[in-house]
């Protein structure tokens, strides 16, 4: 019997919840899980289900040292669920899974199905394979079975989409564990990723980001140096396509082509985020960063020079084994330099496999905890001061869906500007759709977001406010089913906005 019609034999049609742990490629990996589950039957459980749903994917990171106790922590919460409801599934996924492969089951035997990151396409198999032999399937693949663009995708997004150029990464970073876990980079062909973006843009589709653990790497696979600029350049020949961002890159691979290319293909977006990790010559040389200093700025200084304005964000590292009061210093000093508009930061966290893990100089928590925030207070100035010179200009925002969280009561919406710094803005008197674009005047700064108080100077209905529309219809329409007590679909879950891949690029 197909999973299909197991699945309606147990009492109608069966809903699923995926829930999303790390980086971006974990963000797309958990489209493709989606729409395999739609593909195979499935549906969507409510917004707010909380483990209600017969199918919980949990899609795993393991880049945070707190990453195993937040997975067993949530497996423990759904333990009980499980036991009263015959039929519910369990399937973990992700990094973590690749890496602890029989451990889970071990920890959490109710689980059902764990598989890594190399075989996302197995999950409908493995979970009727499960059902019908009444037993745990773990299966971890070694290497890519099939790349994740030939999978089918159910997107949060209407007007936005990723669009994966690589997967797998050939840095040896010591604190770093991903490349053990995704692999070797591996290219995808430039015409297959054009074809891909122009079937997105024929959707309704207006802005993509290009996406790989180290997207500016891009070539090396398939031996063209230039491989990545020349991607820019001919996204910039598709018609209908108005926005174009990459992340996340590494300073090493950041050549002049690519700031030409940016600086020169129109719908190339004025935003770069680029880890820095520390700014200490001695820490990068231990954490096997192949840039110093200089380098990193000497880069930073091109990209103002090519694109004034230019929004540039950041990872940095606090607490990594060996670091001085002297070599924080020089982070600090780095981010005064480079004035970033944002920096995601992290308490360097341990991960076992990772040479850092076995380093010498593992820094006091305490130490790590008051650097930590003596960055962040440098940087929420920073941050503030950069937002406040937004002040007077005109800006064109595309729509954003869920990204106010306080729109509803302001009577305001939110939109990103071109360098995606988030603006929330007077919502206009005629209907304005997510996808579509409002020019504002910016009024107001906060060290995380902008407001434009004043009316809308202009509003411009898109195709991507079109497929919006069309998708949100089509949701609202959509039978209930049979689906154990829940009454109705809701509204897909609004993309959350992931600034930084991995924190290790």
């Amino acid at each position: 019997m197909s999973s299909i019609d197991r699945s309606q034999s147990v009492g109608g049609t069966r809903t699923y919840e995926v829930r999303t742990y790390g980086c971006q490629m974990n963000v797309h990996d958990s489209e493709r899980l989606s729409g395999l589950l739609e593909d195979a039957g499935y549906v969507r459980a409510a917004e707010g289900a909380d483990g209600d749903a017969d199918v919980v994917v949990f899609n795993t990171c393991a880049v945070r040292e707190n990453a195993d106790n937040k997975l067993y922590g949530n497996l423990g919460h759904l333990a009980p669920k499980k036991a009263s409801r015959p039929g519910m599934q369990i399937a973990v996924g992700g990094c973590l899974a690749q890496k602890d492969r029989d451990t889970i089951v071990k920890r959490a035997p109710w689980v059902d199905v764990v598989f890594g990151t190399h075989n996302i396409g197995k999950l409908p198999v493995l979970l009727e394979r499960a059902r019908v032999q009444e037993e745990a399937q773990v299966e971890i693949a070694e290497s890519l079975e099939a790349f994740p663009s030939t999978l089918p995708t159910r997107r949060e997004s209407a007007y936005a989409a990723w669009v994966s150029i690589s997967v797998g990464c050939n840095n040896t970073c010591t604190f770093c564990i991903v490349p053990a876990l995704r692999g070797k980079e591996k290219d995808r062909r430039p015409g297959d990723i054009l074809a891909e973006i122009e079937a997105l843009v024929a959707e309704g589709v207006s802005e993509i980001t290009l996406l790989g653990q180290n997207v500016n790497a891009y070539g090396s696979d398939i031996g063209d140096r230039e491989a990545f600029s020349k991607l820019l350049r001919a996204c910039g020949g598709i018609e209908g396509l108005e926005r174009v961002r990459f992340t996340s890159p590494h300073p090493r691979d950041f050549t002049d082509d690519v700031i030409a290319a940016m600086a020169e293909t129109p719908n190339a977006m004025p935003q770069l985020h680029m880890p820095l990790q520390s700014g200490s010559d001695p820490v990068l040389k231990a954490m096997r960063r192949s840039y110093r200093q200089d380098r990193y700025l000497g880069i930073i200084e091109k990209v103002r020079a090519a694109i004034p304005h230019a929004a540039i964000t950041t990872d940095i590292i606090v607490g990594f084994p060996g670091e001085t009061e002297e070599d924080f210093e020089q982070t600090l000093h780095v981010v005064r330099e480079a004035r970033f508009a944002q920096a995601y930061t992290f308490q360097y966290s341990k991960r076992p496999g990772t040479p850092a893990a076995e380093m010498d100089g593992q820094i006091p928590k305490a130490v790590v905890q008051e650097r930590y925030e003596r960055l962040v207070a440098l940087q929420e100035e920073i941050s503030w001061e950069e937002n406040k010179k937004q002040v007077g200009r005109i800006l064109e925002l595309m729509v954003a869906e869920g990204e106010g969280r306080k729109d509803g009561t302001t009577h305001r919406l939110s939109g990103r500007a071109p360098d995606n710094r988030l603006v929330h803005f007077t919502k206009p008197d005629q209907d304005v759709r997510p996808g579509d674009v409002v020019t504002v005047e910016i009024t107001y700064a906060a060290p995380h977001h902008l407001l434009a108080e004043g009316p809308a100077l202009a509003v411009r209905r898109t195709r991507a406010g079109d497929a919006w529309e069309k998708r949100n219809a089509a949701e609202q329409a959509k039978p209930a089913g049979v689906m154990l007590g829940l009454p109705k679909i809701g509204v897909p879950e609004p993309q959350p906005a992931v600034a930084s891949g991995c924190g290790c690029d």
